[in-house]
């Protein structure tokens, strides 16, 4: 079976500074993976590791330097409108009409994807209820609604259009304790189903680790290893109680330094 998503030698770098004075900062280096349909598949890295890059370039955003991404079959750089209907996108930090209300919001993107509006409720409120939104916030103002409120938002609005591919930029970074774990557990869910494929990055391991059936780590823009996450645990389990290996250690394990996130990462993961 063909992959539904593929990259082939994928580079891209960045002048670095306003100036473009410094070296140019390569985001990434000969990525090389592919991703079976119905899979979730992780990405996990520091922050600069050049995650975000990779998503936006898988979402039609950003265009590689060199090599080849392609969804569904479809090159992302030459057919982007024809990808475009086939992918949603939760980022970090995502954008709204704050004045707007949550279903004005969800009616615009519905409207974009020629969605009835009737279905678009239907499928909003569903999904918005097995993520613990409350419906009486439903008219609320964007603007009154907490951070973790709007994530949620975010996932229902990524859903509204029945995508073939969910692209999650680190969903759960910055939630409330509770609204994380409520977005993982429905992530899970739909992992569960395999009828959707997702491409998850993050630098939380322990998530990589519940929710991905393949994860890849990404270190300095180059993937240093693709594996489940129990066969990534095995290649340092020797040297070490297996049952106590975490992501964390093999990360460590194969970089030769400590998990940290890169204070000169040039802001990769906010491009």
């Amino acid at each position: 079976m063909q992959p539904i998503i593929c990259c082939h030698d994928v580079y891209k770098s960045f002048n670095g500074g306003i100036l473009k004075r410094k070296k140019k900062v390569k985001a990434l280096v000969d990525i090389n993976f592919n991703i079976r349909v119905g899979e979730c598949f992780g990405l996990i890295g520091p922050n600069g590791s050049g995650k975000s890059t990779l998503i936006r370039i898988l979402s039609t955003l950003l265009y590689p330097d060199k090599g080849k991404a392609t969804i569904c079959g479809l090159d992302v750089v030459t057919k982007p409108y024809q990808v475009r209907p086939l992918i949603s996108r939760v980022s970090v930090d995502a954008a709204f009409f704050k004045r707007l209300s949550a279903w004005e919001n969800l009616r615009y993107s519905a409207r974009l994807y020629g969605v009835p509006l009737k279905t678009a409720k239907e499928r909003a409120l569903d999904v918005l209820s097995q993520l613990g939104f409350s419906t009486k916030r439903f008219t609320d103002p964007m603007e009154d609604l907490s951070r973790g409120m709007q994530q949620k938002v975010a996932v229902a609005r990524a859903l509204i259009n029945r995508p073939q591919v969910l692209l999650l930029d680190e969903p759960t970074t910055g939630l409330d304790p509770r609204s994380k774990r409520e977005v993982e557990a429905y992530i899970q869910k739909l992992r569960s189903e395999k009828t959707l494929t997702i491409f998850l990055t993050t630098h939380d391991m322990y998530e990589a680790e519940n929710l991905c059936d393949r994860v890849a780590i990404i270190d300095k823009g180059k993937i240093v290893v693709t594996d489940t996450p129990e066969g990534l645990k095995s290649t340092v389990a020797s040297k070490r109680d297996k049952d106590h290996v975490t992501l964390e250690d093999v990360f460590m394990e194969l970089t030769h330094k400590e998990w940290v996130d890169d204070p000169d990462a040039d802001g990769e993961d906010a491009r």
